[in-house]
């Protein structure tokens, strides 16, 4: 990479990566040995005081090291969860805070790669980080851009990702095209109708390019919570009525447990209190107790791990068992195609609909798209991929690096931005 390099960063809800360009080209650059993508995790070890990041944050929580594990914290942007703050190692810690230790990270990555200190940036961002609320849509924007201030960056400008992943894709076109942009992440569903072409590719401006762009707060990690209250929580009371038989138990902490930026909730103090209550009341009081060990020995990210690889194994095959715990014979859980598409399907459905409201906004019909170009790694789901191409029965169907080419594009942009 020549000396003036250009950064793009595409944080993602899963995965990070950093593309950079210079004046002749584009690449990833090695986040974890030789990964160029890192799992967007961080482990805060109580043994030796440090913090890991991506892959070795999840190695270090599995083997059962002493420390906080946190997974999936760009769902927290746009949420009162920004404002918070959680305890690590005895001392309160803003959430906003903890961003900054995943950037600090990249820039020291970036920057021991380049040999030299960056201040430009350009960030990938969602379409929508929240539906229907454009104040907070635009409070979690100004949040990011914050976090990546302290951090050393000066100059920071955004980018929608599904328009990264379009100038990521111009690159190969070899006539005009008008283009369909499915990026399924793991915190949302963003889409993008771009007109691309060999000529536009140089050009400054795009905007007129640009016919419409949309998204909705839909993506892998909901997936994977639906798929874990669908097939993994009944086995921990979940659906389960009361004592009396009157009504079911509460389901908030459930829900907590499913979802991966809401499982340290659990570990405040006062919930395992809670929990005792909803026991107290409980017919399957066997199912709670299941539940109540989870809680107390913290392994939440550990059935979310689990769903989350039983999710991708459902990509390809129509079932698969999971040990979700060596210890515990209940949680070795069975996982079926169907249970999973019959889980996520009001998910789907909202998709669509939203690439039918896209068409609309472009004023264009579903027969004029030329191409669709499939990234992010929740475009490999079955049913959600099948129900997006079924719109388009004619177009061609283009994927590149699912997980890339996001951050390949926003380091294109960085060049035409500050170059």
């Amino acid at each position: 990479m020549a000396a003036a390099a250009y950064c793009g960063i595409d944080f993602g809800t899963s995965n990070t990566t950093v593309g950079l360009s210079d004046h002749a080209s584009a690449q990833l650059i090695p986040l974890e040995g030789e990964h160029r993508t890192l799992p967007s995790a961080m482990f805060f070890d109580f043994e030796d005081h440090g913090v890991q990041f991506g892959r070795g944050a999840i190695e270090r929580y599995l083997t059962g090291h002493d420390g906080r594990f946190m997974r999936a914290l760009k769902s927290i942007l746009g949420t009162a969860l920004i404002h918070e703050k959680t305890y690590i190692r005895q001392k309160a810690v803003p959430f906003a805070g903890i961003l900054g230790f995943f950037f600090a990270h990249l820039k020291t990555q970036i920057e021991t790669r380049l040999g030299q200190e960056i201040d430009q940036v350009v960030l990938g961002r969602p379409v929508r980080f929240v539906d229907k609320d454009d104040a907070a849509d635009a409070e979690a924007q100004a949040a990011l851009e914050q976090i990546a201030r302290e951090q050393g960056f000066r100059h920071i400008a955004f980018q929608y990702e599904p328009i990264a992943a379009a100038l990521d894709y111009e690159q190969q076109v070899t006539r005009e095209e008008l283009v369909l942009i499915v990026d399924i992440g793991g915190g949302t569903s963003d889409f993008s109708i771009v007109r691309v072409s060999p000529e536009r590719r140089s050009e400054a401006d795009r905007e007129g390019d640009i016919l419409a762009n949309g998204g909705i707060h839909i993506g892998g990690t909901d997936f994977d919570r639906l798929l874990s209250l669908k097939s993994v929580m009944p086995h921990l009371g979940y659906g389960s009525l009361t004592a009396d038989g009157k009504r079911n138990l509460p389901t908030l902490y459930y829900h907590e447990l499913a979802t991966w930026h809401r499982i340290n909730q659990l570990y405040k103090k006062g919930v395992i209190n809670e929990l005792r209550q909803i026991r107290y009341e409980a017919d399957r009081r066997d199912l709670v107790d299941r539940f109540i060990k989870v809680v107390e020995d913290h392994r939440g990210h550990t059935l979310a791990i689990g769903v989350e690889q039983a999710k991708i194994a459902l990509t390809a095959a129509k079932s698969t068992t999971a040990v979700l715990s060596e210890k515990d014979d209940w949680a070795r859980i069975k996982f079926t195609r169907k249970d999973f598409d019959r889980a996520i399907a009001d998910s789907v459905e909202r998709v669509v609909r939203t690439v039918t409201t896209l068409l609309d906004d472009a004023d264009v019909e579903a027969a004029a798209i030329n191409t669709i170009f499939l990234t992010g790694g929740s475009s490999m789901v079955p049913t959600l991929r099948e129900a997006i191409l079924a719109l388009f029965p004619h177009a061609r169907v283009a994927e590149t690096d699912l997980l890339g080419s996001v951050g390949l594009g926003l380091a294109l942009d960085a060049r035409r931005k500050f170059g």
